[in-house]
């Protein structure tokens, strides 16, 4: 019997509350727990913990390099659902979907702290 079902990976931030936003208004996640610094978002079997920097001991903001990757069995269908969102981003915050060599048709979504998240799709399951 299978035992592991999700990985639940923690994002530092800087601005708790902009990354909150991000995730439920932007990107559609649900908030189930919540505390002034630090949140529990979940989207069907995809989730994050969302943690406040807290002076010196947080991680570093991000740097637009692939930090978290979300396997999903239709991309084209969350660029269409984030494209009216487009405008509550920065300029060149979504990217894609694009078809890249190595067999994953992927859409990249820049977070407010510049973590990088991509939706990838098995290229053979369209």
């Amino acid at each position: 019997m299978a035992n592991l079902y999700r990985i639940t990976p923690f994002m530092h931030v800087p601005d708790f509350e902009k990354a909150l936003w991000f995730f439920t208004d932007v990107l559609g996640f649900e908030l189930y727990f919540r505390t002034p610094n630090y949140a529990y978002v979940r989207r069907e079997q995809a989730a994050f913990r969302i943690l406040e920097n807290m002076g010196d001991d947080g991680a570093p903001p991000g740097n637009r390099r692939f930090c978290y990757y979300i396997d999903v069995e239709d991309v084209d269908a969350i660029a269409e659902e984030l494209a009216p969102k487009a405008p509550l981003l920065n300029d060149g915050d979504i990217y894609g979907p694009i078809d890249q060599m190595y067999g994953q048709r992927e859409l990249m979504v820049v977070a407010p702290d510049g973590n990088l998240l991509v939706f990838g799709q098995d290229i053979s399951k369209r």
